[in-house]
């Protein structure tokens, strides 16, 4: 690569800008950047579920839970249709798996089904409710923990 500086003879400044070395960063750059971009967008893959409405099989030994916030700011959680508080719902928790469990075999039954929660949350609940009395209710030793909703109205199920 050459430079050309004018002639000799002429002494003003040169007023033309050399863009050859320009281009060359800008080229490189571009191509680095079409390189690694792919690279650092890579997610892994999953498939999500498509929302369905599934009936729930509710069985006796099953936990209703229904929770929403009241006016107050504070949460307010229903065991059934009794107002507990938080140890009132550990308590009662305790007792109702340990109870599953005994009437079950013990904890080392062939077969053991444990029973789950069913989470009744109100639209309007402030999220730290509902997560509260989900991780009270997984304390307490409870492993499935689902959440009852209504399907959009117009929506039709059909039983496979």
């Amino acid at each position: 690569m050459a430079m050309s500086a004018g002639p000799a003879e002429n002494d003003a400044p040169m007023s033309d800008i050399n863009t050859t070395p320009l281009v060359d960063v800008m080229l490189v750059l571009l191509i680095i950047f079409l390189i690694t971009v792919p690279v650092v967008i890579q997610t892994v893959p999953v498939k999500l579920p498509n929302v369905v409405f599934e009936p729930t099989t509710t069985k006796p030994e099953n936990v209703a839970l229904s929770i929403r916030g009241n006016a107050k700011g504070e949460c307010e959680v229903y065991w059934g249709q009794t107002k507990v508080d938080a140890q009132t719902l550990i308590d009662r928790a305790v007792v109702k798996l340990k109870h599953e469990i005994d009437r079950q075999g013990g904890p080392n039954a062939p077969g053991l089904e444990l029973p789950e929660v069913h989470i009744r949350g109100d639209i309007n609940t402030p999220f730290r409710c509902i997560g509260g009395a989900m991780f009270t209710m997984q304390r307490a030793g409870f492993t499935r923990v689902g959440f009852i909703s209504e399907p959009p109205p117009g929506t039709v199920h059909e039983r496979l």
